[in-house]
């Protein structure tokens, strides 16, 4: 009986015990995380059970290295550093992959109740867009810490880091200075997601060019310009420099078409046949309809047709609709109102008889 409890018969008793008590609780885990799937109200879908289950595993693996019986147990008793510090960094391992998971999946529940792709997704678009850039930084933030506390676990190395800190005054002001663009762009980057002057999917020109973002990061921005080129701008730029942004508030907006004509050009005739033409048109949104005369030179006037839309693609498309049917118009109408240039002819041979 003594011989069956002995030292190393009772350290095989722990480490089974204790491996049977991880594995027991992670079947709980598994089974109560999926039980709580099941309910569309909580948090953990069924399908990322494994995503949280799976680093809680590791994590209590780590427990079980760090145990004094496992190295009794396996003859390394005299390398308890080792196994110390193993443990150590399995744990922190761990620890961060189920913070970076506990993380996308809070992003998942949150942005599953926004439709980027509706037909009013403003809102959809703010919040994906703070999602983005703050799980940027937060991933930044966690695996900065976790590759910090590693290297900090061991002495000799936390020795020698702080040595060579306490002696870099000098250079650490040079790096900071050196680093001055880098830091404003990784600021400039949480600036766009706290203040959002830019979301994605918003209209935008930039540098002369008509594109929507597609995609926003720490450091740059990806513009996709109308005919499908990228347009690459480093975020200080949206910070620092004026831009337009045409669904900053709202995705709604005014389009313009502009005639010259003839004096002689019916106003009320074409008034008329604007509204005709936006009423038989899916893209005008039925708010805005006005024709005016905004300016007059010698040769001819200026007409200006406003009507609305509900974004700038189908702006600019009716645009496009309504000028050509307008021009249609007037040639198949009213020809003598298209802006022509007058001559006056004097027959000085007539006037000589006349006068005569």
């Amino acid at each position: 009986m003594n011989e069956f409890f002995s030292t190393s018969n009772r350290s095989l008793f722990y480490v089974v015990g204790t491996v049977l008590g991880i594995l027991l609780f992670y079947v709980i885990l598994q089974t109560t995380l999926k039980r709580l799937g099941k309910n569309p109200k909580y948090l953990i879908p069924s399908n990322a059970v494994r995503r949280v289950s799976d680093p809680v595993l590791l994590m209590l693996l780590s427990i079980l290295v760090r145990l004094p019986v496992l190295r009794q147990l396996f003859g390394f008793s005299d390398h308890a550093y080792w196994f110390k510090k193993a443990s150590t960094l399995l744990f922190i391992f761990s620890a961060t992959w189920l913070t970076l998971n506990l993380l996308k999946l809070v992003k998942q529940h949150v942005l599953k109740k926004y439709d980027v792709g509706a037909a009013d997704n403003l809102k959809a678009r703010k919040i994906t867009t703070q999602f983005n850039i703050l799980e940027r930084i937060i991933i930044f933030i966690v695996v900065f810490l976790a590759v910090g506390i590693a290297l900090v676990s061991f002495d000799e190395i936390r020795e020698i880091g702080v040595s060579v800190f306490a002696s870099a005054g000098v250079a650490g002001i040079i790096i900071g200075f050196s680093a001055q663009k880098m830091i404003a762009t990784f600021l400039a980057g949480i600036q766009i997601a706290v203040a959002q002057p830019i979301k994605l999917d918003d209209v935008v020109i930039v540098e002369g060019e008509w594109g929507r973002i597609e995609e926003i990061t720490l450091t740059y921005v990806v513009v996709k310009i109308w005919d499908k080129r990228r347009l690459i701008v480093p975020t200080t730029y949206f910070i620092e420099r004026p831009f337009q942004n045409w669904t900053k508030t709202s995705a709604d907006i005014l389009g313009t078409v502009f005639l010259y004509t003839d004096y002689q050009v019916p106003i009320d005739a074409i008034r008329s046949e604007l509204t005709d033409i936006l009423k038989n048109t899916s893209l005008w949104d039925g708010e805005v309809n006005v024709v005016q005369i905004t300016d007059s030179k010698a040769n001819y006037v200026e007409i200006r047709a406003l009507m609305s839309a509900k974004d700038s693609p189908t702006a600019w498309d009716l645009r496009v609709h309504v000028r050509e049917k307008l021009i249609q118009f007037l040639q198949q109408n009213y020809p003598e109102s298209i802006a022509h240039t007058r001559l006056w002819l004097r027959d000085k041979q007539k006037e000589r008889s006349m006068d005569a």
